[in-house]
């Protein structure tokens, strides 16, 4: 099997994979078990990368060694998925966290050292097209969530609103902080490289998606609630796991991206730390308004905070965005420097 052959593989898994999700937790029944391809189509799509790992590594007995390591992780995994494809409820939601902590969780036990990372640009690229598709699935959820409706001046703004966030989020992880993480992770070498790689990229993106996830929850309930779907009213208030899901699905993503930049660049955002405090606080405040205000809220806030860093850090940044990437060292990144300062935090 060749690399291209090994990538068409994973790519046709990978779609097979996406068909099964609506009903990965529930299957409707008529045809394969959703849950079980699921389970099966992970097992493949790992099974090939680890055949691409052995591939590329050729002769250096440390990588084959670590990616040898690395398989037994994902055997777990998928045992614990299929278990949890026979199981509903509780059982089933706890198999399914088993089974990320043995992934995740094996990666981390088996350790870096061993690993290899020789193209940085490459990899934070790729993660940060992650994000990317992430904020687009919380846009189409918008749509998603008045499919049926007819277009009324409520969905308008509220749609305007869920842009604007989402939107918000995009320039919190690709103004300047995308840029800074790659070029620390261009920096660093060998095992400090990849140790970086591990927890800012791999396990810290990992809370940044279930951030955007769960926005696209709320998204999709107050779109379904100014649209009148069954029965609401524009006066009806977004409460419980929707509202939780808006706003602390925010505050997480937030709390994941300052940990991300603190890791790659030791720049500290308080101002967003700050915000995803604030918004924690205020879900008890807000449970009690009507879902749009809710959302212009959230919306509001969000701009606030990109206005007040871009003001704020205004030289900064632009010098960051303009600066040469192959230039750009310790004492070339002015948000690199003094960061235990306010004024330089962005």
């Amino acid at each position: 099997m060749t690399m291209d052959h090994s990538g068409y593989a994973a790519m046709n898994t990978m779609f097979v994979i996406a068909l099964s999700i609506p009903e990965a937790f529930d299957d409707t029944g008529g045809g394969l078990s959703a849950p079980t391809v699921f389970a099966v189509g992970y097992l493949l799509l790992r099974t090939v990368h680890v055949v691409l790992y052995l591939m590329v590594s050729g002769a250096d007995r440390g990588l084959r060694r670590q990616v040898l390591r690395f398989a037994p992780t994902m055997v777990v995994a998928t045992v614990l998925l299929l278990l949890a494809g026979q199981t509903s409820g509780a059982a089933q939601t706890s198999l399914w966290v088993a089974a990320v902590l043995a992934d995740y969780g094996g990666t981390l036990v088996i350790g870096s050292r061993g690993w290899r990372l020789n193209s940085a640009k490459h990899f934070a690229e790729r993660h940060g097209l992650i994000i990317i598709v992430a904020l687009g699935e919380s846009i189409v959820a918008i749509g998603v969530g008045v499919a049926q409706l007819p277009v009324t001046w409520p969905i308008i703004l509220a749609a305007a609103l869920g842009l604007s966030v989402s939107g918000s989020l995009w320039w919190i992880y690709f103004d300047t902080a995308a840029l800074l993480a790659e070029r620390a992770l261009s920096r660093a070498r060998g095992h400090q490289r990849v140790a970086m790689a591990r927890s800012a990229f791999t396990y810290l993106h990992l809370p940044m998606l279930v951030g955007v996830v769960l926005l696209a929850l709320g998204l999709k309930k107050v779109l379904e609630y100014v649209g009148d779907e069954r029965g609401h009213t524009l006066a009806d208030p977004l409460y419980g796991v929707p509202l939780w899901a808006a706003y602390g699905g925010v505050a997480l993503f937030l709390l994941a991206q300052v940990a991300f930049a603190w890791r790659c660049y030791r720049a500290v955002k308080v101002s967003r730390l700050v915000l995803a405090g604030v918004l924690v606080a205020l879900v008890p405040l807000v449970a009690g308004l009507p879902a749009l205000a809710s959302l212009g809220i959230l919306a509001v806030l969000l701009i606030a905070l990109n206005a007040f860093e871009s003001v704020r850090f205004a030289e900064a940044r632009s010098e960051i965005r303009h600066a040469e990437h192959e230039a750009s060292g310790e004492h070339g990144d002015p948000e690199l420097l003094h960061v235990d300062h306010p004024a330089d935090e962005t």
